[in-house]
């Protein structure tokens, strides 16, 4: 059995200063939604115990799905740095970055040469921009393919992109990953299912991806972003139903509009045409509570469900 820990939207606070040159640019809207509705509906102790549930847990490895931060503020960015370096060595956890780890133009090269480590692929050295996407990393019998779709966007939008030049290294790290019999998981920050968010947070290349998966396959696909405990399904290789998984922001307080912080654990059985998958959401039941099992489901079962 494989063990898959999945959370995601970090958004470590509190924010640093901030000088008036940082605030002249799109970051002074972020700012001002941070003071107005961000920062009353994240809790940086939930983030501590989400965090040591997942240690307690001892997963196999550890995905991130990106965001971080809030502004991209260099102390921000090297903040995360060091609460990666708390959570994990680099060969423990898979990173792929977010929207607000790119808020503006040049922060998401920033992001890259801090955090590098986590986000390349096996052997490679650590990244110094945000050309080297995807990477792929392989952990027993499992594959992990990390994609970026965080880019620098105009004032109050947070869309994302995935590209053709990601696409076209991604379907030989899927190819090389099915002649292996390895459990493919992809790992993108935005949602790749249409209505899944709303128009000026959707990803740019939904189809491009979708049609991937349809001609080369995948077992799963992990996001962020939606801070939602969501299961789409896209449609994979041979007609198979690939499940998309999304996840609640892991600062997420109690008594916000959207779900309390959570993340996903997935235990992974069997092999190549009977893989099973079992999901489970673990969270604070109640403000301040333990962290529990919130759910469990099956997600992926081409075989006989274990008793």
């Amino acid at each position: 059995m494989f063990r898959l820990a999945h959370f995601s939207d970090i958004h470590l606070g509190p924010l640093p200063d901030l000088t008036y040159r940082e605030l002249v640019s799109k970051r002074i809207t972020g700012f001002i939604n941070w003071h107005r509705r961000r920062r009353l509906t994240l809790d940086n102790g939930i983030i501590d115990a989400i965090s040591d549930d997942i240690l307690n847990a001892d997963p196999d490895h550890i995905a991130l799905t990106g965001d971080l931060v809030n502004l991209a503020l260099e102390k921000e960015i090297e903040m995360a740095r060091l609460w990666l370096q708390s959570l994990g060595a680099p060969d423990e956890i898979s990173l792929v970055p977010g929207n607000h780890d790119a808020y503006v133009p040049h922060a998401l090269d920033k992001a890259c040469r801090a955090w590098g480590a986590y986000m390349v692929s096996d052997g490679a050295p650590a990244a110094s921009d945000h050309h080297h996407f995807p990477f792929f990393r392989e952990r027993g019998p499992v594959a992990i393919i990390g994609l970026s779709s965080a880019r620098a966007t105009a004032p109050f939008m947070a869309s994302g992109y995935f590209t053709e030049k990601q696409e076209q290294r991604a379907t030989e790290m899927l190819d090389h990953a099915a002649a292996r019999g390895l459990f493919r998981i992809i790992l993108i920050h935005h949602p790749p299912v249409r209505g899944a968010t709303g128009q000026h947070k959707r990803l740019f290349g939904i189809s491009r991806f979708q049609n991937m998966v349809r001609r080369h396959g995948a077992e799963l696909v992990l996001h962020g972003h939606t801070h939602l405990p969501t299961v789409h399904r896209i449609e994979g290789k041979h007609g198979a139903s690939v499940p998309v998984v999304g996840v609640a922001a892991a600062g997420q307080s109690h008594g916000a509009a959207l779900p309390a912080a959570h993340y996903n654990l997935f235990e992974i059985i069997g092999g190549p045409g009977s893989w099973q998958v079992q999901l489970t959401r673990r969270g604070a039941a109640v403000a301040g509570g333990p962290i529990v099992q919130l759910s469990t489901q099956w997600l992926v079962s081409t075989g006989p469900t274990p008793a």
